[in-house]
């Protein structure tokens, strides 16, 4: 299959996004108003609002409809194609996805990416899902459960204990602590993690990310034209997508989508996981991060531990994961995560982070979600690589 590259075709000018958390005084439409007014006054040199020629809108539940003209109210951008994008956790990655191949392709000098979610207006949300009758929904298999069995599953096979998938919280939530967007914003010990009641066994209260609003947006355009909007633009060098299905056999110690994402981004880029310098995963809950270090290809299988043992992926650290605190910190609004993972990765390449700023000097950054089907029988994963200029 022919492996066709995006550097030198796509950049990142301009990126915001809105305080994660239980924003029920926002409507949906506001936190999409907000987050687009942010990313467009971080375009250095300025851009007008009438530059931009398609949008593209990642939710997964949208209040009215499935229709993309929800971003045009909130943002005033009618006339120009918007698409909305659902693929479950991996919404806001793909929407975004989509809109650089589309200016990668020469089809619109700008456009922009919105990813937007209003969880917390619903009572029910996915513990309510699991009384529909299917396969695995209707066996009460929540998330917490789902990942709760690759969990056991990991701790047996290389024999890691509660108290080594502990650290990731520990780690999450010390860099979320500093970071101005998260939803929660607190330290925690390993004690307070094994203390934390049980949601579902090895899986503690603090394991699992929270149920979270919020958006998020991000403004891209040719390559060649980036320096009429900034002197600091962030490239697009890579991006993968794929599924799998959970019947095919093997283990629970590995989501098999992200490796062949990783492996197609890799590829696409140029580049090895060795090449990464600091990173935003997806850690819904604190066993998927540990899991995805291996494949990603940061650590061999069953070895992910020593990364965190070591200080490795640590804010100080020589490769930095989540400095943002992750969704164990930060929240998971689902449309909007993948989007907020570009954000972050854009302040990190332009030194603009802030307090959780790492100390590296990245150049080249990675981002990746996974998500799992409404019935538990299949993931999708989208993984994308970004670099300086």
């Amino acid at each position: 299959m022919a492996q066709h590259s995006l550097r030198n075709k796509v950049a990142i000018i301009g990126a915001g996004m809105i305080k994660f958390g239980e924003l029920f005084d926002k409507s949906f439409e506001t936190m999409i108003e907000e987050a687009y007014l942010n990313a467009l006054k971080s375009v250095d040199k300025g851009l007008d609002p009438k530059e931009i020629e398609a949008a593209w809108l990642g939710t997964l539940y949208p209040p009215q409809g499935n229709s993309g003209v929800l971003l045009s109210f909130a943002t005033g951008l009618f006339g120009i194609p918007v698409t909305r994008v659902e693929n479950a956790c991996a919404t806001g990655s793909d929407a975004f996805r989509n809109a650089c191949f589309a200016v990668a392709l020469g089809l619109y000098d700008v456009a922009l990416v919105v990813g937007v979610e209003k969880m917390r207006d619903d009572g029910g949300g996915l513990i309510q899902r699991t009384a529909v009758k299917q396969l695995w929904g209707g066996r009460g298999v929540t998330m917490p459960a789902f990942f709760g069995l690759h969990a056991t599953a990991y701790m047996h096979k290389y024999k890691i204990s509660r108290e080594e998938i502990a650290l990731v919280s520990v780690k999450n939530h010390r860099n979320g602590a500093l970071y101005p967007y998260a939803h929660y914003r607190f330290e925690c010990s390993v004690e307070d993690v094994l203390k934390a009641p049980y949601i579902s066994y090895p899986l503690g209260l603090y394991d699992c990310c929270p149920v979270t609003d919020g958006a998020a947006a991000v403004l891209i355009c040719r390559a060649e034209l980036a320096s009429q909007y900034t002197d600091k633009p962030v490239f697009v060098l890579g991006s993968g997508l794929a599924t799998e299905t959970f019947f095919r056999g093997g283990d629970l110690t590995s989501f098999p989508a992200t490796r062949y994402a990783a492996q197609q981004a890799y590829e696409m880029a140029g580049v090895s996981p060795d090449d990464i310098d600091v990173a935003e995963i997806h850690d819904c809950f604190s066993i998927t991060e540990l899991i995805s270090y291996e494949d990603l290809g940061f650590a061999p299988p069953g070895q992910g531990i020593a990364l965190l043992k070591e200080g490795i992926v640590q804010l100080e650290g020589s490769k930095p994961i989540n400095p943002s605190g992750g969704l164990l910190a930060k929240g998971h609004p689902i449309g909007a995560t993948g989007v907020a993972q570009i954000v972050e990765l854009f302040e990190q390449l332009r030194g603009q982070a802030g307090p959780v700023q790492v100390k590296n000097n990245p150049q080249l950054a990675l981002q990746h979600n996974i998500g799992i089907g409404r019935t538990a029988t299949g993931s999708v994963s989208c993984v994308h690589i970004l670099g300086r200029g």
